[in-house]
């Protein structure tokens, strides 16, 4: 007989798709001891966090404690108190909400082999799996965090990330302090392509003993040419034509560059429209079969992943943080990609047909409320669903004033 959802909060029902065994399990591997606030309790909070953003431990710990009967129905969770999760936060292991993430999103893969939205400007006539990568900076106060200081009054961390742009699912993240350059963190960030795969980054990641390597593998990368390259025109691949100012095949001239890469690639160069503007844009690939205004279009797919941190900064808590320490700011970030794919999930199964702005505001606002989470979204401003009356005059009633 098919359970009825109707009894069980929107909380409960989200917690449920993060399997117990893979709670345990990693609670096993990371050796935490739980004394008295569970590991799935901690992961609860955290999940609580995110979806109802939470300004403050006090906020979410209030919160939580209001609610404490419902959340003993969610696998015996716990609210913690406001030591107890600040404790929590920094001494247990970030290991485990990272493990925990990819250990979800392979599980709702599973469940759904399609699960996945692509990138509303994915490019035309590409079936093969492109990956976009970048970085987003998290600016912290330099006072409390000095683990992240990367200047004198300055202190930041920072989110590499990899996406897939034909699901626009993360695939690859790195945490950490913003003191290092991003093309340090480049050939990490690629170590999962595999041959005939597509990689878009900006000229911040180019390092060309890194764009060589990828070559050598088979993977296709297509990035912007930094300012001060110098090279040679080796020939002309194809004509000037429409928004295509250059195509050419050229090779690097300074010495250590080219010592970097010795082989000849591709530069595009095409007028291209930026909030509103035309300007001119040069784009460097290792791929000389494509169009060159597929190159175009394939690095302003790159785009993407801007609109993909816009979504987490926006939605989700990843401005001010829950602790000061390394520690759990990652575990904040982490369990904030949690809560994106979970929702990513609900999208994709419910056939969501709005924007994921308005899919948190839904289920921002009715989280402890008892209903079919998965109708409620597929009914959402439907003739099903249930709207509030516009408000009359006499509402607006005063007492002591006579309408």
């Amino acid at each position: 007989m098919k359970s009825d959802k109707s009894n069980i909060c929107i909380l409960r029902q989200i917690s449920q798709l993060i399997p117990s065994s893979l709670v345990n399990r990693l609670k096993g591997k990371y050796k935490i001891q739980t004394r008295g606030f569970s590991v799935w309790s901690h992961t609860l909070s955290h999940l609580f966090c995110q979806l109802s953003h939470s300004l403050s431990l006090n906020d979410l710990c209030d919160n939580l404690a209001n609610h404490e009967g419902i959340l003993r129905g969610m696998r015996g969770g716990s609210a913690p108190k406001r030591n107890t999760l600040s404790y929590a936060n920094r001494n247990r292991d970030s290991g485990f909400a990272q493990d925990l993430f990819w250990d979800v999103l392979s599980h709702l893969q599973k469940l759904a082999p399609n699960f996945g939205t692509k990138y509303v400007k994915f490019p035309k006539g590409f079936t093969r799996n492109i990956y976009a990568i970048d970085s987003t900076t998290l600016p912290l106060v330099a006072n409390n965090l000095d683990w992240a200081k990367h200047r004198n009054k300055k202190a930041a961390a920072k989110c590499h990330m990899q996406i897939k742009l034909n699901s626009f699912l993360p695939n690859f993240a790195i945490i950490k302090a913003a003191n290092t350059h991003d093309s340090t963190e480049a050939k990490e960030l690629c170590a999962n392509l595999v041959a005939g795969e597509v990689a878009l980054f900006d000229k911040a990641y180019v390092d060309y003993s890194h764009l060589f390597h990828l070559n050598k593998r088979g993977v296709f990368w297509v990035t912007r040419a930094k300012e001060n390259m110098t090279y040679q025109v080796v020939e002309e691949i194809s004509e000037a034509k429409g928004n295509i100012l250059k195509d050419q095949k050229i090779k690097l001239s300074h010495q250590k560059s080219h010592d970097a890469y010795p082989e000849e690639f591709r530069l595009v160069e095409a007028l291209v429209e930026i909030d509103g503007k035309i300007q001119v844009m040069q784009f460097i690939t290792n791929n000389f079969k494509w169009a060159p205004s597929s190159v175009a279009s394939l690095y302003q797919a790159r785009w993407g992943i801007e609109v993909f941190f816009k979504l987490i900064k926006q939605n989700f808590q990843v401005t001010s943080f829950l602790g000061n320490n390394k520690n759990a700011l990652q575990w904040q970030i982490w369990m904030a990609l949690l809560a994106y794919v979970l929702l990513r999930f609900l999208e994709f199964t419910s056939k969501w047909k709005h924007s994921f702005s308005r899919l948190f505001t839904l289920v921002k606002g009715v989280l402890w409320s008892y209903i079919d989470l998965n109708s409620l979204l597929k009914s959402y401003w439907t003739a099903n669903f249930k709207v509030r009356q516009p408000p009359k005059e006499y509402h607006a009633y005063l007492p002591g004033l006579e309408w």
